[in-house]
Order: structure tokens, then sequence, then C-alpha cells
């Protein structure tokens, strides 16, 4: 028997989260790619992930050709299309922007309520933001809020490594939330580590009274989140006296409502701690593509998500124009979903005809009315992501031949039908 030739990839980028990490070793061999070093639960599940690709028209196989003369038949009926998921490479989400503007469509990312935490602080007051490169060589003290290390698996092995260029003895990391409270198994020997257990819904006030402490300004409360302020009053000593302090969250965790009250806080004690340290905050984001989404709409239009097409020029609003807000008050006639990096990324269950641009292997409750499978960026093919903290775009190899195409070229196509 003939074998296929296997061939090892090193230094590989993952584009399965936003740390992108760039040091996978990937094997491929018979057409099929498996991680053999550094891999996390996540980019071994998304780099090996293997299905059938058929496009279908309400669940009956077709083939591309017909898959696309039928999606365009759809977008070309459609008085107000919608453009949803765009979990694509960077050229995969300039072409949803190319068919937006020509069909008047409006787009918004799947992650976009949690973005919107994030761009809402940002906009309103904004932040004294790091780098991974900062945070690994320098950073001495480290406050979590909230959990990471399901979204960002490798997140302390690669960003506080035992060694660092410029931080002499131990990492100090503390952990503020719940369920930790024991250190993360990836967190380096020699870290000094404390967990603050408290409940989500008690950070905003947590911060309020770190605030007022740093201020000297008077508190009549004894304890804030279940916690003395004497404990509080410990925590800020040691942030004021660090070398170069970070703040570190995730905001898909804060599923609340006026989330982005809680980053403003956050951002509002790391801008007055610098005031006599140093102090920066490192918001992570970056899965589905959703930072690489935001920069090519911004680029592209000057907003960053949740933009309208339909006027002819870039129209921006946050709470009206999100897929959830479309379609729940029925001003959409029409969506396109995109997600080409996992396939449980599903479209929302909705009446409308709904066209899905996603990874093979995906399971929907209901067929779509258009499924075309398209190739993963870093897998199938090349392409460019942004990783979390927005200062680099990663280049993606492509490690597999396939004959799935691209998410810019289906939506090329889509459009040529037009």
């Amino acid at each position: 028997m003939i074998q296929s030739e296997e061939t090892i990839h090193t230094s590989v980028p993952c584009p399965f989260c936003g740390l992108a990490c760039d040091d996978l070793e990937v094997r491929v061999a018979d057409g099929r790619a498996k991680v053999v070093a550094n891999g996390c639960p996540r980019s071994v599940a998304l780099f090996e992930q293997e299905a059938l690709a058929q496009p279908s028209i309400e669940g009956r196989p077709v083939s591309v050709a017909e898959a696309i003369a039928r999606a365009a038949e759809i977008l070309r009926a459609a008085s107000q299309p919608l453009i949803g998921g765009l979990a694509a490479d960077v050229n995969g989400v300039r072409g949803a922007l190319a068919l937006a503007d020509r069909i008047g469509a409006v787009v918004d990312h799947v992650n976009s309520r949690a973005m919107l935490r994030n761009l809402l602080a940002l906009q309103d007051s904004g932040w004294i933001a790091t780098t991974f490169a900062e945070v690994r060589n320098r950073a001495d003290f480290v406050l979590v809020v909230g959990a990471i290390e399901q979204r960002f698996p490798r997140f302390f092995e690669r960003l506080l490594p035992r060694e660092s260029m410029f931080v002499a003895g131990n990492r100090e990391v503390v952990y503020l939330g719940e369920g930790h409270a024991r250190p993360p198994v990836t967190l380096p020997s020699g870290t000094v580590w404390q967990s603050i257990a408290c409940g989500y819904e008690s950070l905003a006030e947590i911060f309020a009274a770190l605030r007022s402490l740093l201020g000297n300004r008077a508190l009549q409360a004894v304890q804030v989140g279940g916690t003395s302020i004497v404990d509080w009053q410990s925590l800020l000593e040691r942030m004021k006296q660090a070398s170069y302090g970070v703040v570190v969250w995730a905001a898909a965790e804060f599923d609340f409502p006026h989330a982005e009250l809680l980053v403003q806080a956050m951002s509002a004690l790391v801008t007055e701690l610098n005031e006599t340290t140093r102090f920066a905050v490192l918001p992570l984001a970056g899965n589905d593509a959703d930072l690489t989404a935001s920069q090519v709409i911004t680029w592209q239009s000057g907003y960053p998500v949740c933009v309208n097409f339909a006027g002819g020029t870039p129209d921006y609003d946050p709470h009206r124009f999100s897929v959830e807000a479309m379609l729940g008050n029925a001003e959409a006639d029409a969506l396109l979903w995109i997600a080409s990096f996992d396939p449980d990324r599903l479209p929302p269950q909705t009446s409308v005809p709904t066209i899905v641009l996603g990874r093979p292997g995906m399971r929907f409750a209901s067929p779509p009315a258009v499924y075309i499978p398209v190739a993963t960026p870093g897998l199938h093919h090349a392409g460019h992501f942004f990783r979390s903290d927005n200062v680099v775009a990663l280049h993606l190899r492509k490690l597999v031949d396939s004959a799935l195409q691209s998410t810019a070229e289906t939506l090329t196509q889509i459009a040529t039908r037009l």
C-alpha cells in the first residue's frame, strides 16, 4: 500500500482563540491535521476536526453552484438583508462588507454583545492598554478579573512564563471572582497566587471601593463583596507597589446588564494608579475572529460592529443594528451567517430565510435555506487574523489541501450572481 507523505509544520499560528499562539507543531498525513505539540484542548479539537462537506438547499444535497445561485436569489429578493456571524479572516470580512455595501445589509458579529462591553467603555472614557509582549516581559503584578482559562487556555503559560526580560523575582497573580480556589495548573512555579472569591454582581462595587480607597475617600462599609475593607486596602497597597501591573479580563464572561460600567470602573482605577506607578489593562478577546472583524469594519466604515449600509452610507447603532435586535424586531427578511472557524457557532433560530457559510460539521436543529461549507483559515487556506492585544495581525498558513472555497471566494461568487 502506498501511504501519503507525512509533513510536520512547526511554529504554526492558531486562529481558534485570541491568544493566537504561534508555536504549535502540526502533523499532516492523509489530508488530515493533528496537533502534536503545544496544543490546548480548543486548538486540538478544531485543527483535527473532520466532517463531510456537502452544500445543501433546505437540507437537500446540491452542488456548490446551485447553492450559490440560490443564495444570490434570496439576497436579491430581500428588502433588508442581515449579515451576521462574521467569523472569518481579514479577506472574508472584507468580502462580507463589499457584499453588504452592494445590497444595503446590516453587519454584526456573533460576539458583538461581549465586544460592546469593552467598546462602549473605550468610546466613553478610553483606557491605558498593554500588549502581550509587555505583559510577558514586564508585568510583576497581574489582577485577573473573572474566568479566562476556558476561553484562553494557554494564557498563563504564554503570557506569564517563569523567565522574562525585566521581571526580577516572582510575579504576583491575584484572581478575583469565582471558581479558582487553587492556582491554575499552567501557572509557572514560584508565582505568588491569591484568590479572592466574589460574585460577578459584586465586581463593579468592588472596583468603586478600590477607587475610593485610592483617592483616600472615607468608606462607611465594613466589607465589600463579602471581603473586608482591610483586605481590599491590602490588595490596593500591593497594586500601588507594583513596578508594572496589569488588570486582565474577558468581557464575554460578564453576561449581566450594564457590564460596560464594570469595564469602565476597572479602566478608571488603572488610569488613577498611573499617577504613582505603571499599570495597564489587557482585555482578552479575539475568539471567532471578533477583533479581526472589528478591525476590518472600522477601517472600512469608521465603526466597529452593528453597522447598517442600507442608507448608502454607514450608520452605526449598537442597540438597533445587532442580529438579535434586527431579528427580534422583524426588521430583517434574510440572514447570511458566516462561521468559518467553529462548527458550533450556529445561526440563531429564525423564520427568515437563512444562508450559512460555515465550517463543515455544523449540526442544525432545522436545515437552513442554503448551507455552503467553506474552508477554515489557518488550516485549509492562508489568511490574516488579529490577536487579542490588537497590535499584531498574524499570517495564517495553509496546512491541508482542500476542495473547499474560502469565505471570500464564496462571497465573491454570490455577488457576481446578483
